[in-house]
């Protein structure tokens, strides 16, 4: 097993349970459709696609299959146990106290707005002093202002490491058309969010042994060969869901933040609003801001490479290729 393997979620939990946190999980377990079961020494046992539960006579719990850490922290901790036991996973897995950066970006699949790249340095220190505090991939966290709590907190922990590198509009749409691939560019972006925490190693103890970030583009070398000096001296992981990592998940929290926030500060300076993502309501919010201001400006709020852009000007679209990571 590579060392890197740890950061990937738990897939097994055990733990106890009282005989009435025991009913009122047969109660919930039974009102969301759990397949039900016999297993020897149970009290019950239920199933679902990701998720396989089993309450033993003895009063402990265990929970298995790729979707058990999702069902610890969203069904067991707040609806029957009312606590949070999160910090399970680095008693079996010491690994995920290791020092490390995480990266992670924002804005990437949305329309209007920046793409921002940002980067966390955690140790162990960090990591228990976020146990209880919520921090995970921002995707999964609907309210902006949850994330600006998370962002400042996650800022003002005591030995987290923090860089963000905003993308602003008009300097992606010359990125993009000189590089030619939203995977370059975000390679690029990477590389110079790694550049910049290890340019602060000095208030990094320990110092990190590894960068981690998602597997955007289907041949890692892409960021390895983005890396900068100072990136090139720390190995690099790439993997899918990356955001699994606590480290990730912080860079994700703070990209986002950055991109929620200069997304309403560029509203305030053209005097409209600039939806999120890329929907029907971002169609008609281009189609207005191009009949307000002109094509010409649209590369000031947006990425002009989408097909938005050429809705909103009404050209024709480009023909369509088929998608590759």
């Amino acid at each position: 097993m590579k060392p890197y393997d740890f950061v990937k979620p738990l897939t097994s939990y055990t733990g106890p349970l009282t005989p009435s946190q025991a009913a009122e999980l047969k109660k919930y377990l039974q009102q969301h459709d759990y397949e039900f079961r016999e297993v020897p020494y149970a009290r019950f046992a239920a199933r679902q696609a990701k998720v396989n539960v089993v309450a033993y006579a003895s009063g402990k719990l265990v929970v298995q299959g790729k979707g058990a850490q999702e069902f610890v922290e969203f069904v067991l901790e707040p609806q029957i146990l009312k606590e949070a036991r999160l910090g399970y996973e680095t008693v079996l897995n010491p690994d995920l106290l290791l020092p490390r950066l995480g990266v992670d970006e924002s804005g990437k699949g949305d329309f209007f707005g920046p793409l921002c790249v940002a980067g966390v340095y955690i140790n162990e220190s960090v990591v228990h002093a976020w146990e209880d505090a919520g921090i995970r991939d921002s995707k999964n966290i609907s309210s902006d202002k949850k994330i600006a709590d998370l962002a400042k907190l996650i800022r003002e922990t005591e030995g987290c490491v923090t860089t963000v590198v905003p993308i602003g509009n008009e300097a992606y749409n010359r990125l993009y058309a000189k590089m030619g691939s939203v995977n370059t560019l975000l390679a690029w972006g990477h590389a110079r969010v790694i550049e910049n925490l290890m340019g602060q190693r000095h208030r990094m103890n320990p110092p990190p042994v590894r960068a981690i970030s998602d597997q955007f583009a289907s041949n890692k070398d892409v960021v390895a060969k983005a890396l900068m000096s100072l990136g090139r001296e720390i190995e690099l992981v790439q993997r899918h869901k990356a955001e699994a990592d606590l480290a990730v998940a912080a860079a994700s929290i703070l990209a986002r933040d950055e991109f929620v926030q200069r997304l309403k500060r560029l509203g305030k300076e053209h005097g409209l609003e600039f939806p999120k993502g890329a929907s029907a309501a971002v169609d008609q919010a281009a189609k207005s801001f191009v009949e307000k201001k002109g094509a010409a400006q649209l590369s000031q709020v947006a990425k002009i490479h989408f097909r938005t852009a050429y809705r909103a000007q009404g050209l024709p679209e480009p023909p369509r290729t088929e998608w590759r990571r």
